[in-house]
C-alpha cells in the first residue's frame, strides 16, 4: 500500500534524523579554553617527580603565549632540528626535545598564517615536550644520573637533520659517562639511542625511560566526543583511549606523588598523546618488553605519558645501549601506515576510526586511492559516493522494483480498503495477500535508507578525524572541505561586499550556503518522484523534511554535504530508471505541480 510504504520511508528517515540531532544537537562542541599564560612552572627530576618548589619553580608574567614561548626559547643553549618538513630544536638543559613545528601545515588558511607548532619548551603557555633518561637503583644516587636540569655538552653533529644525528654527553664526575645520539627521517619519526658508560670501579643497576610531558590541556582542545583527545596506548592486542578529564580521575592515592595507571606490555606497542590531527607517541623496538605509565600531577596540572624498559645491570668497564623511537607530527594516513609496515604494531590505529571502524577504514582508504589519481579530494568523494551507490546497488534495485510494483497494486489496494470499511483485520490480512501473491516486499522501500544512515556516519568520521580532509580544496569558494560551506546568503553568496556570518553562530546556521541549498532542493527533487502521501500528516512531514535536512545539515563539513548531494542525485537517477525499466514513469513535474496546486488550496 502507498500508505505503508511512506510510513516506512518516514520511519527510516526519521530515524536518521532522530540520531543526527542527538550527535549535533545535545552533544555540541565545547568552546576551547584560552590560555591566561598566568601559571607556575614545575621542574622534573629524572623520574618525573617534581623537585623542591625553591629549585625550580618560577612565576611567569601574564603575556602573549609567543612571547612566552619565544623566551623561553631564548633561555640556554640549543641544538637546531632542520628538515624539508620540520623546524625546531633540542634544549642542552635537560635534553629535552621541545621545539617542533610542522612546515607542511598553517593553523588557518589565511595567508601568511602560521605554521603548526606542536612541541613547545618548559615556561610556554603550555610546555609540550618529550623527555629521556635513567632511573637510578642500587647504590646509584639521584645526583648520578641525568635529571631535567642537566646540562648536556655536544659531542658530535652540528644539527639534527635528515641522517645527520647530533649526540649529546654528560659526564657525571663519578665515572659513569651517559651518550644520546637524536636523529630524524624524512617525516616525523626521531631515533633516539641512550647509552652509558660505566667507569665507575663497581656494577651499576638502573633502567631507562622516556616520557612525554603535556603542561595543562590542549588550548585547541574539541571536546567533541566522536574524536579522542587525550591518551592513546597500544598494548599487545588492546589499544587503550584516556581523556583528559579521566586522567585527572585517576587514584590519587594510586602512588605517592600524582594520579598514576601503570600498564606492563612485553612489546609490541606504544605510548603517546594524539590530537585532532597530530600526534606524539613513545614507540620501543619491536618486541620490547616495556611497562606504560599514565600520571597526572596535580600541583602543576601535568599530564606524562611515560615507557620505562626493563632494569639492567652494567658491569664496570662495560657500555649498556637502549634504542627507541619518537613519533612527533602529523597523523597522516600513508605516513602511519608506512610505519606501521615497518614493524610499529597496529600504528594506524592512532587514527581514530572509531566504532565503525570496519567501514571507515576501508572508506578513507579508497577515498586515499582515488585522490592520489584524481588530485582533488571533492571529486573524489563523488567518486567514492558512485562507488558506494554502485556496491548498493542490488539492494536498490530491489527496492525500486518493489516500489513500481506496489505503484501497479495502487487500484487493487484502494479496492480493497473499500470493501473492508473499518475492518482493520480484514484490510490487513487482505494487503497481506496482495503482496504475497504479487511477490512484494512493502518493507523493501526503506532499505537503502537504512544502509545509508552507518555509511553516513562512517563518512562523517572519517571527513572529521582525517588530516587529509583539512584544508583541502574542492571549486571556487570551498577551500576546506573539512569546514562548513563558508559562502552566506546574508550576502548573497558573495555577491554583495559585506561579510558573512561567523561560523558556528546562530545566524550562520540560519543564513547558509549554497551546498546545503543545492542539498535541499535535491533533497525535494527525489522526492516528487513519488506522488504526497494520502495521510495529510504524513504530506506534512515529506514537505517540510527537505529544508529541514537542508537547515540542519548547513553546519556540517562540506565534503559530507557533497557526498550526501551526489548521493541524491544518484538515487534520484536510479530509481527513475529502474521504476521506468519495470513499466512504471515517475510523473515528476506532475507531483511537483500538484504540491504547488496542494498548496494554494490550503487557506480554502
Amino acid at each position: 500500500m502507498q500508505d505503508d510504504q511512506n510510513k516506512n520511508l518516514i520511519l527510516a528517515t526519521a530515524l536518521s534524523f532522530l540520531v543526527i540531532m542527538v550527535w549535533f544537537v545535545l552533544f555540541p562542541p565545547e568552546e576551547p579554553v584560552q590560555p591566561t599564560g598566568d601559571e607556575t612552572v614545575t621542574e622534573l627530576a629524572a623520574d618525573g617527580t617534581v623537585l623542591p618548589p625553591s629549585a625550580s619553580d618560577q612565576l611567569i608574567e601574564p603575556t602573549t603565549p609567543q612571547e612566552l614561548r619565544e623566551t623561553a626559547l631564548s633561555e640556554g643553549e640549543r641544538v637546531t632540528i632542520e628538515t624539508p618538513r620540520v623546524t625546531g630544536s633540542i634544549a642542552l638543559i635537560g635534553g629535552r626535545i621541545d621545539d617542533l613545528s610542522l612546515k607542511d601545515y598553517r593553523e588557518t588558511l589565511d595567508e601568511g598564517a602560521d605554521i603548526v607548532t606542536l612541541l613547545s619548551p618548559l615556561g610556554s603557555a603550555n610546555g609540550y615536550y618529550a623527555l629521556y633518561g635513567w632511573v637510578a637503583g642500587g647504590g646509584l644516587t639521584f645526583e648520578q644520573v641525568p635529571s631535567a636540569n642537566t646540562p648536556w655538552s655536544i659531542e658530535s653533529g652540528t644539527s639534527v637533520g635528515v641522517d645527520t644525528p647530533v649526540t649529546i654527553k654528560w659526564d657525571n664526575g663519578a665515572g659513569l659517562i651517559f651518550r644520546r645520539t637524536i636523529s630524524i627521517d624524512e617525516n616525523y619519526m626521531f631515533d633516539v639511542t641512550q647509552t652509558v658508560e660505566n667507569n665507575s670501579g663497581a656494577a651499576i643497576r638502573t633502567y631507562p625511560y622516556s616520557m612525554l610531558v603535556r603542561h595543562g590541556e590542549p588550548t585547541d582542545l574539541k571536546n567533541f566526543f566522536i574524536l579522542h583527545e587525550g591518551v592513546i596506548r597500544q598494548s599487545g592486542e588492546e589499544l587503550t583511549e584516556i581523556d583528559y578529564d579521566d586522567i585527572r580521575d585517576f587514584d590519587p592515592n594510586a602512588a605517592e606523588r600524582g594520579n598514576v595507571e601503570k600498564e606492563a606490555s612485553d612489546g609490541n606497542g606504544w605510548i603517546g598523546f594524539t590530537d585532532h590531527y597530530w600526534m606524539s607517541a613513545l614507540i620501543p623496538d619491536p618486541n620490547q618488553p616495556f611497562e606504560s605509565v599514565v600520571k597526572y600531577v596535580p600541583g602543576s596540572d601535568r599530564y606524562h605519558t611515560e615507557m620505562r624498559l626493563p632494569v639492567m645491570d652494567i658491569a664496570d668497564g662495560t657500555t649498556a645501549e637502549v634504542h627507541t623511537q619518537l613519533y612527533a607530527g602529523a597523523k597522516e594516513w600513508e605516513t602511519i601506515r608506512n610505519y606501521q609496515s615497518e614493524g610499529i604494531y597496529k600504528f594506524l590505529d592512532s587514527i581514530d576510526w572509531g566504532w565503525f571502524f570496519f567501514l571507515t577504514k576501508p572508506i578513507f582508504a579508497v577515498l586515499h586511492w582515488l585522490n592520489t589519481i584524481i588530485g582533488n579530494m571533492g571529486w573524489s568523494i563523488i567518486v567514492l559516493t558512485l562507488l558506494i551507490k554502485a556496491l548498493l546497488l542490488p539492494l536498490a534495485y530491489k527496492s525500486y522494483v518493489s516500489m513500481a510494483k506496489m505503484k501497479e497494486l495502487q487500484p487493487e489496494m484502494e479496492k480493497l480498503k473499500e470493501s473492508a470499511g473499518d475492518d482493520r483485520q480484514k484490510m490487513q490480512q487482505g494487503m497481506m495477500k496482495l503482496y504475497k501473491d504479487n511477490k512484494v516486499n512493502p518493507a523493501a522501500g526503506c532499505l537503502p535508507i537504512l544502509m545509508q544512515i552507518p555509511i553516513f556516519f562512517s563518512l562523517y568520521k572519517v571527513i572529521f578525524v582525517t588530516l587529509e580532509l583539512r584544508h583541502a580544496p574542492w571549486v571556487g569558494w570551498i577551500k576546506d572541505l573539512s569546514a562548513p560551506d563558508s559562502s552566506s546568503l546574508l550576502n548573497l553568496w558573495g555577491i554583495l561586499p559585506n561579510a558573512g556570518p561567523e561560523p558556528g553562530s546562530i545566524m550562520a546556521l540560519i543564513f547558509i550556503g549554497i551546498l546545503p541549498l543545492v542539498l535541499g532542493v535535491s533533497m525535494w527533487l527525489q522526492q516528487k518522484l513519488n506522488p504526497a502521501p494520502t495521510d495529510p500528516t504524513q504530506a506534512m512531514i515529506f514537505a517540510w523534511m527537505p529544508w529541514v535536512f537542508m537547515f540542519m545539515l548547513g553546519s556540517f563539513a562540506s565534503g559530507l554535504v557533497i557526498y550526501w548531494i551526489a548521493n541524491n542525485v544518484i538515487t534520484f537517477v536510479q530509481q527513475y530508471a529502474i521504476m521506468r525499466s519495470q513499466g512504471y514513469k515517475p510523473d515528476l513535474f506532475g507531483n511537483i505541480a500538484a504540491s504547488f496546486k496542494r498548496k494554494s488550496k490550503e487557506p480554502e
